[in-house]
């Protein structure tokens, strides 16, 4: 998965991309709007989802619900429209937006529990069937999933569905195999980093899929970030370290400005080819 097409490849020649369509698109074309598949890539996704998660618990235990969501929902559309505004992949838009999707989607899956009382089960499959719907229409409507073609504006909105979708599902997925079944924040945190090779092993020897292969360790890089930063966050009685949430965030927020800002003054000295 790593070692995928590289995006930057593709933006030497924007004027060439046409979305299909016709009227809905305005026959807007872009540059790729999504990094380049790299291990550094994996590592900030997954340091997101720990963050979403503690920073939506956090919020949880300090701000009124109500508030906390609506604040959530309304930054998420602010980074989503800078997102939308960009011409190309911008490091800084692009996992600012990545941020608030980790931490709404985080707080939709635990409002459907908490608020409404739905079991992890029944919105594990729900989300699952969701991110399917959406699969299937993507596919059906632009003939590929692939993110290194995402130099539309409609394959952009199908993409940001699809990682809100995948944050929903994995906080479901995480908090089902961790309480319900009782594997535990570490455990379920060890069982996804054993699956999460799964796809990324299959790539490289097997050639399995290169774009089913992606998705599938792009779903699982929540339930592994969450479990592991939930780990460190709750209290012992839960099976975590005691560290707290709100100094996770802050620490997982660190790590991703500094990796973030790596990335943005590489890609400043990259000459686009």
């Amino acid at each position: 998965m790593a070692g995928a097409a590289n995006p930057d490849r593709l933006e030497a020649d924007t004027s060439t991309t046409h979305e299909p369509g016709g009227p809905l698109n305005q026959g807007r074309s872009l540059a790729i709007k999504v990094p380049e598949v790299t291990a550094l890539f994996w590592i900030v996704k997954v340091l997101t989802t720990g963050m979403g998660e503690t920073a939506s618990d956090f919020f949880a235990q300090t701000v009124d619900p109500v508030i906390a969501v609506g604040a959530t929902g309304v930054v998420l559309l602010l980074a989503l429209v800078l997102q939308f505004r960009t011409k190309r992949y911008v490091p800084a838009a692009y996992w600012f937006a990545v941020v608030m999707v980790s931490v709404f989607g985080t707080m939709a899956a635990d409002v459907l529990h908490v608020v409404i009382g739905i079991p992890y089960t029944v919105s594990t499959v729900l989300f699952l069937v969701i991110l399917a719907a959406i699969f299937l229409l993507w596919r059906r409507v632009e003939g590929t999933l692939s993110i290194h073609s995402i130099d539309t504006s409609r394959r952009e909105a199908f993409y940001w569905l699809t990682v809100l979708t995948t944050f929903a599902l994995g906080t479901a997925a995480g908090d089902l195999t961790a309480t319900t079944f009782h594997w535990g924040y570490l455990g379920s945190g060890i069982v996804y980093a054993l699956i999460i090779a799964v796809p990324g092993i299959a790539f490289w020897k097997f050639r399995l899929n290169a774009v089913f292969a992606f998705w599938f360790a792009y779903i699982l890089t929540r339930p592994l970030g969450a479990s592991f930063a939930d780990w460190l966050a709750v209290t012992p009685e839960r099976g975590g370290l005691n560290w707290g949430t709100g100094q996770v965030t802050i620490a997982l927020a660190i790590l991703i400005i500094l990796l973030v800002g790596y990335l943005a003054l590489k890609r400043q000295k990259k000459p686009l080819t």
